[in-house]
């Protein structure tokens, strides 16, 4: 097993987190101490959340990158069984989801292997292949279509979309001297979040005119733009410590992950609400499901992965 030397740049980024966290959760009792009309309770959950996922995922990756990889695999894992358990399925079915669970072991072990071809195609094609036709030797045909639809689905976002950040792990560090493979992953996960804060705040600040009010009511213009904004600096200001990206391609990435962000928080956002659920899970007590918080980086997490390879790897 491989132990990770990090970077001195990451350790920085674990402290600057942690303060920023600190600070968060002062601002979110000071802001409702202030203005006790208005609900924050929204905002003080993420920040609570945030630090449960920054402290498990500060102990994976202090360990060894094995066992980095193994905690993402089974967040993988968490996120599509909440999936499922939200998801009416046939009983015919119980025996095809064996096959879909078993897919998430064999597509992390491409992860630790490095093997970046059977990475990108193993569920995309071989497991989308496989299922439909394990399910036709069943026999069943009656709600075939939606049934195969809502089985693939689930593993493209919560096994396929987030094993790219397990992925990032395995990248060549000496493509990113400054922060190593590691140093991309935090920069994913830690813009991913402040761009979800920041459009909350912006928001709540100056939100008036609805952008997908069926959807999610709370969503305003002034959010989505503030955060994709926000977003977009903090993306410049980091990548020279913890990315090989230059200027041009960080402000790049910053507006991929604040829109993607908010496309994945939308979209989960409309799967709860067509199923008439509020939170996709009670996982994390008083803060719902681990979809309800990984929502963001169901987009975030493959879009950069590719963005970054395509330009440095």
């Amino acid at each position: 097993m491989m132990s990770i030397n990090l970077p001195l740049s990451v350790q920085i980024a674990f402290a600057g987190i942690a303060l920023l966290l600190c600070i968060a959760s002062c601002l979110s009792i000071m802001l409702q101490r202030r203005r006790p009309e208005r609900n924050y309770n929204e905002l003080r959950q993420r920040v609570r959340t945030w630090w449960i996922i920054v402290a498990v995922f500060a102990v994976a990756v202090l360990i060894n990158r094995t066992t980095s990889v193994i905690v993402l695999g089974l967040i993988s894992f968490l996120a599509f069984k909440e999936y499922l358990s939200l998801i009416p399925t046939r009983r015919a079915d119980h025996r095809v989801l064996f096959w879909a669970y078993l897919a998430i072991p064999v597509q992390y072990y491409w992860v630790w292997a490095g093997w970046y071809g059977l990475f990108i195609i193993f569920i995309p094609i071989y497991v989308f292949l496989w299922l439909p036709m394990r399910m036709l030797l069943i026999g069943e045909t009656q709600g075939f279509l939606r049934a195969i639809g809502t089985l693939h689905w689930g593993l493209m976002i919560c096994v396929f979309s987030l094993s790219h950040m397990a992925f990032m792990l395995v990248l060549p560090a000496e493509n990113n001297p400054g922060g190593g493979s590691m140093g991309i992953l935090i920069y994913l996960i830690f813009l991913t979040e402040i761009n979800d804060v920041a459009q909350y705040l912006w928001g709540k600040s100056l939100g008036k005119r609805k952008i997908v009010p069926k959807v999610s009511p709370n969503k305003t213009f002034a959010g989505f733009w503030g955060g994709v904004f926000s977003t977009a600096a903090l993306a410049v200001l980091l990548a020279p410590w913890l990315t090989p990206l230059t200027r041009i391609e960080a402000l790049g990435a910053g507006l991929l992950i604040g829109v993607a962000g908010f496309v994945g928080d939308v979209t989960i956002s409309a799967l709860k609400r067509d199923l008439g659920v509020k939170d996709s899970g009670s996982l994390l007590p008083g803060h719902g499901g681990i979809l309800d918080r990984l929502d963001s980086l169901t987009y975030t997490a493959p879009l950069f992965f590719h963005y970054i390879y395509f330009l440095h790897y």
